[in-house]
């Protein structure tokens, strides 16, 4: 196989730069924390907030983020509004990460 064959069967640059700032929201201990816990549970700002120990401004800030990606989505309930992975990659990533430094 060429260089150009090779090439051509990649991901365009534009892919890159999106993959890469989608991994960047990712790559902050606290992010990997939030998913990690809603990795089996759809969890409220509150909820996910007192887990990690953080504000909720702050933890929604961290939310925001993934959701931004499209890692996560939002479903209400009433008052309350939980949060989800719906990404169904992330999975695969929380998989890898434990895999390796669990």
């Amino acid at each position: 196989m060429n260089l150009g064959t090779l090439l051509k069967n990649e991901i365009n640059d534009t892919s890159l730069a999106q993959a890469a700032e989608c991994l960047k929201s990712l790559a902050h201990p606290m992010r990997l924390k939030l998913l990690i816990l809603l990795e089996s549970n759809r969890l409220t700002v509150g909820e996910l907030a007192e887990a990690c120990k953080l504000r909720n401004n702050v933890t929604s800030e961290h939310l925001r983020l993934m959701m931004r990606c499209g890692f996560l989505s939002v479903e209400k309930e009433g008052q309350k509004t939980f949060y989800q992975i719906s990404e169904p990659h992330v999975f695969s990533i929380l998989k890898c990460i434990k895999s390796r430094f669990a």
